[in-house]
């Protein structure tokens, strides 16, 4: 396959395009790609401009890891370049954390192959007094049992995870931690983290060390209850009732064939990711069980990708809801072959996230976005005293209960019960005043 200028250019940038480069010649220019982006200035006028080059490269560079050939430690350098990428974004947020973060573990001796955890498998349960037990040791034993159960994202979520509390942790032997230990670990997790990713961390920590326990590997953990338990609430704020309504209002005033009128109708009626939206193509729009009209959100096709299992739903359209004429929506979809939203990543996340913010008069950077949707949605069916198990149909969670995820994970509530939940909590929440009740179920 013929690789575009654009992925091209972009593989240079990191060396990438050299087949004789060795890891450690490829690391030697990550990390100086690193610096560079940490220590380049910028000016207001500048942002914008570079954000817009930054998404093109990190397009770019997915587009090679999905085409290119490559060899292993070149397929290494390149997860390791969208990251630096990412990290170039975030900063330009005013986060300089991750690009932080990178620089540290490449410039970290090199004890361990790229992107794995499996050097620190040399410590088992077979020899238990030979050597101590490290927290990476316990790391790359977890996720070795975690391989093929999880979809990939998630692992790789995982890893990045254990890898922070790795090298927080150090040397400690696991064995003959105290409750010392986690104290202290936790006032280093806290250090420049918000409160929400503190406790994430401490999550996965739990994780680790209960199963450790579970297993034989230790006897007992010292790790409950470090856990933040006020101000780590989601950064995201959901909308209030009157600004979803203002939203649907600026929506439904865009022409009929403006892709972002219904990219955010999607949002506020379904409450739908926005990377769930990105990939509903044509044939996803549909009806079942004698008329209802849904979005399926799967991942059948090549190219889709889903949070995990339970994300695939199919959740229900209610005419009417906030002014949506679903009329109007199903000839847009006749008109678009194939894929909805056909525009390239960046071009669809960032007018959406605007098309949000811009009734509203917020700011870009503010803790109301698209994702806010998703919020608000979530409130309006808890409003409405929704069973927890449909509410979680429509949003695709998880509901925590092994009876439910695993034993019952092939079976689905009805569309017509989602449909009918999802009525009540529109007319509860005013946004289907018009019409009474009886007359919508």
């Amino acid at each position: 396959m013929t690789l575009s200028q654009d992925i091209l250019k972009a593989l240079a940038v990191f060396h990438l395009d050299r087949p004789e480069a060795t890891w450690s010649d490829l690391k030697e220019r990550l990390a100086e790609v690193a610096h560079g982006l940490l220590m380049q200035a910028y000016s207001d006028s500048d942002l914008s401009i570079y954000d817009e080059i930054y998404s093109d490269l990190a397009q770019s560079l997915m587009e090679a890891a999905a085409t290119a050939s490559l060899s292993l430690d070149q397929h290494r350098a390149l997860d390791v370049s969208r990251e630096i990428v990412k990290g170039a974004q975030a900063r330009l947020g005013g986060n300089p954390r991750s690009l932080m973060d990178t620089i540290e573990r490449l410039e970290e001796p090199e004890s361990v192959k790229p992107g794995s955890l499996s050097v620190y498998a040399s410590s088992s349960r077979s020899d238990p007094d030979q050597s101590p037990l490290t927290f990476a040791a316990l790391a790359a034993l977890f996720l070795k049992e975690r391989q093929g159960n999880v979809k990939s994202n998630t692992l790789h979520a995982i890893e990045s995870n254990c890898r922070t509390l790795i090298k927080l942790l150090g040397d400690l032997d696991i064995r003959n931690h105290t409750r010392a230990d986690m104290v202290a670990l936790k006032e280093k997790v806290t250090e420049g983290r918000k409160p929400l990713t503190v406790n994430k961390l401490l999550t996965q920590l739990s994780t680790v060390m209960d199963w450790a326990v579970n297993n034989g590997f230790i006897e007992r953990s010292f790790d409950k209850g470090l856990k933040i338990e006020r101000g780590a609430e989601s950064a995201r704020r959901p909308f209030s009732r009157d600004e979803v309504a203002a939203i649907m209002e600026h929506a439904n005033a865009l022409p009929a064939d403006d892709w972002k009128r219904w990219g955010l109708s999607l949002g506020v009626l379904t409450g739908a990711r926005i990377g769930e939206l990105y990939q509903l193509t044509q044939a996803d729009v549909k009806e079942v069980d004698g008329g209802i009209t849904i979005i399926d959100i799967n991942q059948d096709e090549q190219g889709k990708t889903l949070k995990n299992d339970f994300s695939a739903r199919m959740v229900p359209l209610v005419d009417g809801a906030y002014g949506f004429n679903l009329k109007a929506f199903l000839a847009w979809v006749a008109s678009e072959p194939g894929r909805l939203f056909k525009a390239k990543p960046h071009y669809y996340n960032r007018p959406l996230n605007e098309a949000v913010r811009k009734p509203l008069g917020l700011p870009p950077g503010s803790d109301q976005s698209f994702h806010s949707l998703r919020h608000s949605l979530s409130g309006l069916l808890k409003a409405a005293a929704t069973p927890e198990v449909i509410a979680q149909c429509i949003t695709g969670h998880s509901s925590g209960n092994i009876t439910y995820d695993l034993y019952a994970g092939s079976q689905r509530v009805g569309v017509d019960k989602l449909h009918n939940a999802l009525v009540e909590a529109f007319c509860i929440g005013g946004a289907l005043r018009q019409r009474p009740l009886e007359e919508q179920a």
